[in-house]
């Protein structure tokens, strides 16, 4: 999914060799093994809560066994899959298939590689004083174990991990946009993960997480055995919009933060082994894009100009929605 413009300052600031790097392809990967006329029917693991006490909203974790799948349905880290929720809509057609970005690594969250997790947040919006509630995300988070849930995909190559050991990972993420953050971060660093891919991360990982209250924030427990298993490669910053305050007073966004970080930030950047990943709500976008731009201009590159050259380079990687 493309991003939208950056936002450019009216000063630009002084034109510098922006980091190049020809885009490597990626090995083949699976894609579309189930299309919406024929999905596959997965059943329903265990779908728990999220959050904690006090926290805004309603935030699933939810887990389907694969094992029965024929074709089997194996997917990589970064893929989505669809979920055709049960059901007509008010003119007796069957509802509209939604994607959800894959929160578990493709051994699944219990190693064994045939379950997919999903991290699924209950949409809810006021419209004519009432309150209504996403067709999709309502029947995710109601499911129970034991339910069948048709299931199409997997879909998606923009957010897939590099192969290099040794890569640098960015990660901008807002509530359930840290579902592929998940996935990335148990490869890199569940013991388990590393001994079956025989895939030794040695880069640096830097997770910056936006939530509204800390009772929202997603996986801490996780985030927090990563931390002090890995204090020289994972680097975790979070922005709570509610309990935090920015420099100016205001509310604490992700974009202030990488406001404040910008130095460290775009000397990750301008190495040519690190990857951004941002993912949440498409609102973020402009905010992100603004404080790219001015965290550019302290280093005395122009973002407009370096975020396309990311993007041509395969370093640059948005999903929103």
């Amino acid at each position: 999914m493309e991003p939208k413009k950056a936002i450019v300052s009216e000063t630009e600031a002084p034109k510098t060799e922006a980091p190049k790097v020809v885009k490597k392809k990626h090995a083949d990967v699976p894609v579309n093994i189930y299309r919406p006329k024929t999905p596959y029917e997965g059943t329903v693991i265990e779908n728990y809560s999220l959050l904690k006490e006090g926290a805004i909203g309603r935030v699933n974790h939810i887990t389907f066994d694969l094992k029965d799948s024929d074709p089997f349905l194996n997917y990589v880290e970064g893929q989505s899959i669809g979920i055709m929720p049960a059901g007509e809509d008010a003119n007796g057609k069957p509802h509209k298939l939604r994607l959800y970005s894959i929160a578990s690594t493709r051994h699944g969250d219990d190693f064994n590689g045939n379950t997919v997790s999903l991290c699924v947040r209950q949409l809810q919006y006021e419209k004519d004083g009432e309150t209504i509630n996403g067709v999709c995300s309502t029947y995710l988070c109601d499911i129970k174990p034991g339910d069948k849930v048709k299931i199409t995909g997997p879909v998606g190559k923009e957010m897939l991990l590099p192969e290099e050991e040794d890569a640098n990972i960015v990660m901008l993420a807002t509530g359930t946009g840290i579902a592929p953050m998940r996935a990335y971060l148990r490869r890199m660093f569940e013991p388990t993960e590393k001994e079956k891919n025989k895939w030794n991360f040695k880069g640096k990982a830097w997770l910056f997480m936006g939530a509204p209250k800390s009772a929202n924030l997603l996986y801490e427990e996780d985030l927090q055995r990563y931390l002090s298993d890995y204090p020289d490669n994972f680097k975790y910053t979070k922005a709570i919009s509610r309990e935090q305050q920015n420099t100016k007073g205001g509310r604490m966004y992700i974009q202030d933060r990488v406001l404040e970080s910008a130095n460290e930030l775009f000397n990750m950047i301008e190495d040519e082994k690190t990857h951004i990943y941002l993912c949440g709500l498409k609102g973020m976008e402009p905010g992100i894009d603004e404080a790219m731009t001015k965290a550019a201009e302290e280093k005395g590159l122009n973002w407009s100009e370096l975020r396309p050259q990311l993007k041509k380079a395969g370093r640059w990687h948005v999903e929103t929605y």
